[in-house]
C-alpha cells in the first residue's frame, strides 16, 4: 500500500475514534511509512526538523505515543526503534523478524504462535494482555552477501 493510501486510512481511523491526526502526527507517520526498517526517535526528530525547525524531543515522543496508542506503529523494544504497522485497522498478533546486519524488519501475524503463547501462559496462570515477539537474525539479502 502506498503512503497516500496509508495516510488516508489513518485519517479515517482517527475520525472513527474521535482522535486528531495533527500535521505533526501526520509528518511522523509519513516518515515511518517511508522507512524500510525500524527508526529511532532521534533519527525521526532530525528528519522532522527539516520541515519543523522548532521540533524538540518532546514533539517526537508525543507523536510516537499517539501513533502507538492508535496501533499505527510498533515499538521494537530490543533496538529502541519504531516502525509503521501496515495493518493498523484491526487488532492482530505481531512477530517481528529483525536483521542484525542491515536493520530490515519484517512483520508477521501468526495466530498459531499467538495462540500457543496464550495457552502456555494460561497453563501457568498468566493472562497475556499484549504481545510483540522479536526474533533477530539475518535477512535473505544479508545472508547472500
Amino acid at each position: 500500500m502506498n503512503i497516500e493510501s496509508l495516510v488516508s486510512k489513518a485519517k479515517q481511523v482517527c475520525d472513527n475514534r474521535g482522535a486528531r491526526f495533527t500535521p505533526i502526527r501526520e509528518k511522523v507517520f509519513r516518515l515511518l511509512a517511508s522507512a524500510q526498517g525500524g527508526v529511532g526517535a532521534y533519527d525521526l526528530l532530525e528528519q522532522l526538523k527539516v520541515t519543523e525547525t522548532g521540533a524538540k524531543p518532546a514533539t517526537i515522543y508525543r507523536a510516537l505515543d499517539f501513533l502507538a496508542e492508535l496501533g499505527f506503529i510498533h515499538k521494537i523494544e530490543s533496538t529502541n526503534a519504531f516502525m509503521l504497522c501496515h495493518h493498523f485497522d484491526h487488532i492482530h498478533p505481531v512477530q517481528l523478524l529483525i536483521c542484525d546486519t542491515c536493520g530490515f524488519v519484517k512483520e508477521l501475524h501468526s495466530s498459531v504462535i499467538s495462540h500457543e503463547l496464550n495457552n502456555l501462559a494460561a497453563e501457568g496462570g498468566f493472562v497475556v494482555s499484549g504481545q510483540t515477539i522479536e526474533a533477530h537474525g539475518k535477512c535473505e539479502s544479508c545472508r547472500a552477501s
